[in-house]
């Protein structure tokens, strides 16, 4: 009975981190090029009574099954699911969607290349073109002052019209990344991952071409959580939750039924 309230307790830990990773995703419903987790679980270290295949009392035989009485379970790993997300059409000359693979790249503040799949961009106050946070778009690309408007082509071409002309001028173009393991990347926050050694090495390549997905100007890609899903997963958690609760009670009820035989 105590190492049932054991495994009932690490149930428990496995759904508070469920519930964990199921919260944040319904946080995130409506964050750009966001994608949602998962958490995986595993059984714990079983403790052997009576191995499968032992020789009986009965010369000869052997037992079928052993048995075996595990002790709970744990979360190992967190995974990130980087399924497409449902489009949105904003209009917005630098609102870029990615189309199939790829990631945009982006230069952070200390020179380190981090990755996004949000393609909400800006124009800072020297023309370039930066995230919500000011981070600069790699390669980095300066809009001209008298420019009227801007065209991504689906390739990542990326041309500006200006002056009274109307003249169209190329300023540079767009690269995408893919990596064999997308999952293995490692978050940041503002919608930015960082390679890891899990995620394998950046493969760099012109949109639309070598399996990299084309560009889309004037849409957003949304999160790709779908909100009904998560919230069955939450009421499995939370029953699952109280089960394993209920299951510690049962227990300790056993116990005091023992400690009151003698009295």
């Amino acid at each position: 009975m105590i190492r049932s309230m054991w495994s009932a307790a690490s149930g428990m830990q496995a759904q508070t981190t469920n519930i964990d990773v199921i919260s944040n995703n319904l946080a995130n419903v409506s964050t750009s090029g966001f994608k949602r987790s998962r958490a995986d679980f595993q059984d714990l270290l079983y403790e052997t009574v009576r191995p499968a295949g032992a020789a009986t009392s009965s010369a000869g035989t052997q037992v079928p099954t052993g048995i075996q009485v595990g002790h709970g379970t744990r979360t190992v790993a967190v995974h990130k699911s980087f399924q497409q997300g449902d489009y949105q059409r904003t209009d917005n000359d630098l609102d870029l969607a990615i189309e199939g693979e790829g990631l945009f790249q982006i230069t952070q503040p200390n020179g380190e290349t981090a990755y996004t799949r949000s393609g909400a961009f800006k124009i800072d106050g020297e023309g370039r073109i930066v995230t919500s946070d000011g981070y600069l778009l790699d390669p980095e690309m300066t809009v001209p002052d008298d420019t009227l408007g801007i065209t991504v082509a689906g390739d990542g071409t990326v041309s500006v019209r200006q002056g009274q002309a109307g003249e169209i001028n190329e300023i540079g173009n767009l690269t995408l990344v893919r990596f064999i393991n997308p999952a293995g990347l490692n978050s940041l926050g503002k919608n930015l991952y960082q390679a890891t050694q899990a995620s394998g090495d950046p493969v760099t390549g012109t949109p639309g071409e070598e399996g990299m997905g084309s560009i889309s100007q004037g849409f957003i890609e949304m999160s790709n959580v779908k909100v009904v899903d998560e919230m069955v997963n939450m009421i499995s958690a939370q029953r699952a939750y109280e089960a394993n609760s209920k299951t510690i009670k049962t227990a300790d009820d056993m116990l005091a039924i023992a400690n009151q035989l003698k009295r």
